[in-house]
C-alpha cells in the first residue's frame, strides 16, 4: 500500500512540474490554475468588501495607467513565447486603496491594489511601475499557487493531503486564505519566500522594461524605501534586506536594461 502510495506521489509531482517565465526555474504546481483563480477571487472580493477607495483621482490614474502599460507588455511577452493559453488566466483591475501603510499587491487573476502609503515613495509612474511589475511578476510566476503547493506538501501526512486528492476546492479555498490572508489583514499574510522576491524583482525589471520604463529606477526606489524604514512599510518587512536587494538589482540591470527602449 505504501509502495502504490509513493508511485502515486511520484506520478503527481512529476505531472505537476512547470517552468518559471524568462527565469526558466522548475518549480512545483499541485493546485490548478481555475481553483486557485476562483478561491483567489473570492478572497478579494472579500477585501474590497471593506477597502476604502482612495478619491484621489490623479494618483489613481497614474495606477490604472502604469498598470496597464505592464499587463500589455505581460500578454505580448506569454504571446510570443508560446504561452498565450496562460493570458486567459488575467482579468486585470487596478485599485488604489485609502491606507497610509507603504504596501501593494496582485493577487492571481491580475487583481491589483496598491495603498496609498506606498505612492510617496514610488514619486513617479516610472516608481509606481517598479512595485507593479515586481507585484505582477509574482503572479505570472505563479509564487502563490507554488507556496499553497509548498503547504501541501508540508501537510501531506494529514487530512489536508488525502483532501487534495480527493476534493480540492474547499482545500484550495483553505490555502489561499492562508496564503494571501485577505480580508481583514494586510496584503499578503505570509511572506513569500526571499528566493520569490529576487525572481520577482528579476521578472520585474524586465516587464517594467518591456512596458517603457527605465529598469534603473528600482534602485532608486530602493532606495527611498530604504530611508523610509521607519514608517509603517509592510512591503518592507516580507522582502530581503536593502542592500542585498539593490545589489542584486544592479546586477539585474544589464540584462533588464536590453528590453527597454524609452
Amino acid at each position: 500500500m505504501k509502495k502504490i502510495i509513493s508511485y502515486a506521489l511520484v506520478i503527481l509531482l512529476l505531472a505537476s512540474c512547470s517552468s518559471v517565465p524568462l527565469t526558466g526555474r522548475k518549480q512545483l504546481l499541485l493546485v490548478s490554475d481555475s481553483e486557485v483563480l476562483q478561491a483567489s477571487a473570492l478572497s478579494y472580493t472579500e477585501y474590497m468588501s471593506t477597502a476604502v477607495i482612495s478619491k484621489n483621482i490623479t494618483d489613481t490614474k497614474k495606477v490604472e495607467t502604469v498598470g496597464k502599460k505592464i499587463a500589455a507588455a505581460v500578454e505580448k511577452y506569454l504571446k510570443d513565447n508560446g504561452m498565450e493559453s496562460e493570458i486567459a488566466n488575467f482579468a486585470w483591475s487596478y485599485s488604489l486603496v485609502k491606507d497610509t501603510t507603504a504596501n501593494a499587491f496582485c493577487m492571481p487573476g491580475g487583481k491589483v491594489v496598491f495603498y496609498e502609503g506606498i505612492i510617496p515613495y514610488c514619486q513617479t509612474e516610472a516608481g509606481i511601475a517598479v512595485v507593479m511589475g515586481h507585484e505582477i511578476a509574482h503572479v505570472v510566476a505563479k509564487h502563490g499557487n507554488e507556496r499553497m503547493s509548498q503547504q501541501m506538501l508540508v501537510e501531506t501526512g494529514s487530512q489536508i493531503a488525502g483532501a487534495a486528492v480527493s476534493s480540492k476546492t474547499a482545500v484550495t479555498q483553505q490555502l489561499v486564505q492562508t496564503v494571501y490572508g485577505l480580508g481583514t489583514q494586510v496584503g499578503v499574510l505570509l511572506p513569500y519566500s526571499r528566493k520569490h522576491e529576487y525572481e520577482a524583482d528579476h521578472l520585474g525589471l524586465i516587464f517594467m522594461a518591456m512596458a517603457g520604463y527605465n529598469p534603473a529606477e528600482a534602485v532608486t526606489f530602493w532606495e527611498r524605501m530604504s530611508v523610509g524604514k521607519g514608517a509603517s512599510t509592510d512591503f518592507l518587512s516580507t522582502h530581503p534586506s536593502d542592500a542585498k536587494r539593490i545589489a542584486a538589482l544592479k546586477t539585474l540591470l544589464p540584462e533588464a536594461q536590453k528590453y527597454y527602449t524609452k
